[in-house]
């Protein structure tokens, strides 16, 4: 579907998809900034059991830039000092408890008590930042103990952690360690920003004609991470007035956010990029069309990184104006400035 000048959102103007003005930049708000919770220790705050931090430079400095952070460290919160003697996590039976390693004080009740508690207050995120490892905040790979010390198992989540996730499925979550790998810390991020231009077009009023504006701009980013979410939305879009809308936006919500935790792969960015091309071919010159098609050649043979056929892209679209391509989320999904899909 093609999108007029006229169908585009009111905070967006033609010059919005210009190299001065992201596409990404129109679906956000300044007054609903991107908000992420994290584990405060992340950040430099000296909440860890031995009175130190685990600051992290790309969450603190560089992600920080662009989100507002709602800093939360979980055994503080839940009652326990700092420092405090460490904790992990125990199981004989079905049942977890969480048990200091030297006294054997058990934290599980307050724990379990200020998760469910917590967690309820946090459906208004846009994602959530953990800190690897930790009993209470891991997101994977935890170690479980027997009572005698020995490990039983170490594929648990910490006990925060499953809380959040159990409450807030479609809530975009990464650890710190996970965003060390490039694709991991990519979709994460693709994922905050497309659930904050979400819970922005919700704020500003749902409609229809609204939902079709933002499906459209997001055709390409979709199916490059997930082709049968993608026609599963459009079946959505397509069917809308055939049961209440009301129905129809929360199928499209929880298809959106789960097409979106699918990485992205390869062959699914070279195809999209292969049919951004079809609306060129006909306006470029043999050369410029030559150039074209072998970075994206280059690129799918893993000899260059994705931001260098999409920057071509994205300048020869500009130039020749092909205004749906030119509103398409997929070619500046978020700032340059995050140096995402320059990994090989």
């Amino acid at each position: 579907m093609r999108v007029s000048a006229r169908s585009i959102p009111t905070s967006m103007s033609k010059t919005s998809n210009s190299e001065l003005e992201p596409a990404w930049k129109a679906w956000h708000s300044e007054e609903s900034p991107i908000t992420l919770g994290v584990s405060s220790c992340l950040l430099g705050q000296a909440v860890r059991y031995d009175g130190g931090h685990a600051r992290d430079p790309f969450v603190d400095a560089t992600l920080g830039k662009w989100v507002k952070w709602l800093p939360i460290c979980p055994e503080v919160e839940s009652g326990m000092s700092t420092p405090r003697p460490a904790i992990h996590l125990v199981q004989e039976d079905s049942s977890q408890t969480l048990v200091a390693k030297s006294t054997g004080e058990d934290f599980t009740e307050r724990m379990q008590s200020y998760a469910q508690s917590k967690t309820e207050q946090l459906g208004a995120l846009d994602g959530y930042v953990l800190k690897k490892g930790s009993p209470s905040c891991g997101l994977e790979r935890i170690r479980v103990y027997r009572a005698n010390g020995h490990v039983r198992s170490r594929d648990a989540r910490g006990m925060f952690a499953k809380q959040l996730t159990d409450r807030w499925p479609l809530l975009p979550v990464e650890e710190d360690g996970r965003l060390n790998d490039p694709k991991l810390r990519e979709n994460f991020i693709e994922q905050i920003f497309c659930r904050n231009r979400w819970r922005v077009l919700t704020q500003r009023g749902l409609t229809r004609g609204r939902l079709v504006e933002f499906h459209t701009a997001h055709k390409l980013i979709l199916r490059a991470h997930d082709e049968l979410g993608y026609q599963r939305l459009g079946k959505i879009v397509g069917e809308l007035g055939t049961i209440s809308d009301e129905q129809s936006f929360a199928q499209y919500e929880g298809e959106f956010h789960r097409a979106l935790k699918i990485l992205a792969s390869r062959k699914a960015h070279t195809n999209v990029l292969q049919h951004a091309m079809g609306y060129l071919k006909e306006l470029l010159e043999t050369r410029e069309k030559q150039q074209l098609l072998g970075s994206i050649e280059d690129y799918r043979l893993g000899l260059i990184p994705l931001v260098v056929p999409v920057t071509l892209l994205r300048h020869t679209i500009s130039r020749h104006e092909i205004e749906y391509l030119q509103n398409q989320i997929y070619f500046s999904p978020h700032p340059k400035e995050l140096m995402l899909r320059n990994h090989v």
